[in-house]
């Protein structure tokens, strides 16, 4: 990588700060400008992170020449607006999941994104995961057959509660935090969810009206394959994480190492279970939950025109669909069938 990419933060927050200390100090990357209306925030970034600018508003910056990617960290409401002003401005793009926080936004975001004469970018993170790139290619190996069930969760014990209640004024646990796992379960098996089952309710007493802070929800694979996933945040609950594929020949099972009791050193924990031999294989990997930059140089792979494993805007927008469809059921507790044309 020769080139020195010019890059501009907006969104001064939780995963604004995870995106640029990961990436301030790279030798191929250069921070321009970092954008937040707290302009005490945009300051302290700007120092932290030695940028040469820092504002409130980041149209202000968007025509420097120096200037190549932005990266949008700011809330969902925000990114269909930001994302327009960039491509008009010829700027590639990194922008946070979910694409937007309603059906008509997300339709509107796919069309921008892919009609761009920029690359634009989708940061569903798990693609650059070390550990679930590993279980992506044993499953394509066939080590357990046909993947047919996976169990899924990620709730979190809020403890910045006024952070959490904050996202959930834009969308539920099930459409911010799922989305991920939508994407994984359909880059696992290469094939489409089509039907979504799901029930919430809300747990904290004091969320707006109509908040809904805890989903379960069951998936229907096109190739007849199920997925359960549950998602809430909240502060009475406890931190839990359970990653499982069963397949027709075998099972694998993730725990990541914060949770494996002993042997955290060793990484993350995938127990592959064989049908042929009855035996588990324990595998460890080490690996960076939010490698960000490794999903930033998969935008420049795009880029520079290099092959990558980055999901392209027609796999974000069909698991953005499953997420939109899956918030549905979870607030209606209904089934809703997701369908490629919208």
């Amino acid at each position: 990588m020769d080139k020195v990419y010019g890059v501009m933060l907006i969104g001064c927050g939780h995963i604004g700060e995870d995106h640029l200390a990961d990436i301030y100090y790279r030798d191929n990357i250069h921070i321009v400008a970092v954008v937040d209306i707290d302009d005490k925030r945009a300051k302290l970034f700007q120092k932290k992170y030695n940028a040469d600018h820092w504002g409130t508003d980041y149209r202000e910056f968007l025509d420097l020449p120096e200037l190549d990617i932005v990266i949008i960290a700011t809330y969902v409401n925000t990114h269909l607006s930001i994302l327009k002003d960039c491509v008009a401005a010829h700027k590639h793009v990194l922008c946070e999941k979910p694409i937007a926080a309603t059906r008509e936004e997300g339709r509107e975001f796919y069309k921008v994104a892919k009609n761009a004469d920029v690359k634009v970018l989708v940061a569903h993170i798990l693609r650059y995961n070390a550990t679930y790139e590993k279980i992506c290619d044993l499953i394509w190996n066939g080590e357990i057959g046909e993947l047919k069930v996976a169990r899924m969760s990620q709730n979190h014990h809020a403890l910045n509660w006024p952070r959490y209640k904050r996202l959930l004024e834009d969308c539920s646990p099930i459409l911010d935090c799922g989305i991920h796992y939508m994407d994984i379960i359909q880059w696992f098996t290469g094939s489409k969810i089509r039907e979504v089952m799901g029930y919430g309710t809300t747990v904290d007493t004091d969320l707006d009206p109509g908040v809904v802070n805890y989903g379960m929800i069951v998936m229907r694979l096109q190739n007849g394959g199920m997925a359960y996933y549950e998602a809430g945040w909240g502060q009475t609950f406890s931190s839990a994480n359970v990653k499982e594929f069963i397949g027709t020949k075998g099972r694998i099972r993730l725990t990541m190492n914060a949770q494996r009791g002993t042997d955290c050193e060793m990484g993350d924990r995938i127990e592959l279970f064989r049908l042929s031999t009855g035996e588990t294989e324990t595998i460890n990997v080490q690996c960076k939950y939010k490698d960000m930059y490794r999903q930033l140089c998969g935008l420049i792979d795009m880029i520079e025109g290099r092959p990558t494993r980055a999901p392209d805007i027609e796999q974000v927008y069909s698991a953005f669909k499953v997420a939109v469809a899956a918030d549905k059921a979870v607030r209606e507790s209904a089934n809703v069938i997701v369908e490629d044309n919208w």
